[in-house]
């Protein structure tokens, strides 16, 4: 979706492919680039139906995630305070995430 004015101007200035890569086409897709990331991100992060359904967490312990434990601590074993503390830890570990993304990939002020 990069127009192709642009590359033929960096071709007009002298830039090389290594230049036009860096200098035009990352920073066009820096917006994409850093939603995409973002929510593979929380996706990894949050992941539960996957683990519950094939796994149910084991054998033993080896496939739980921070979601999967926060719900078998709040259900399973009915320890509300816990669970509910790791679900709260789990979002602001989320939250900050997402922050770290946002301020690392923001566009750069001219």
């Amino acid at each position: 979706m990069i127009p192709n004015d642009v590359y033929e101007a960096a071709r007009i200035d002298g830039a090389s492919w290594w230049q036009s890569f860096t200098r035009v086409t990352l920073p066009m897709l820096k917006p994409a680039l850093s939603v995409a990331l973002i929510f593979r991100t929380l996706q990894a992060l949050l992941v539960f139906d996957v683990i519950y359904i094939m796994t149910g967490g084991g054998p033993g312990n080896s496939t739980q995630t921070l979601s999967f434990l926060s719900y078998q601590t709040f259900i399973i074993n009915t320890d509300f305070g816990l669970g509910g503390a790791m679900s709260i830890m789990l979002v602001v570990l989320a939250l900050v995430v997402s922050f770290i993304y946002v301020r690392a990939l923001r566009p750069a002020t001219s």
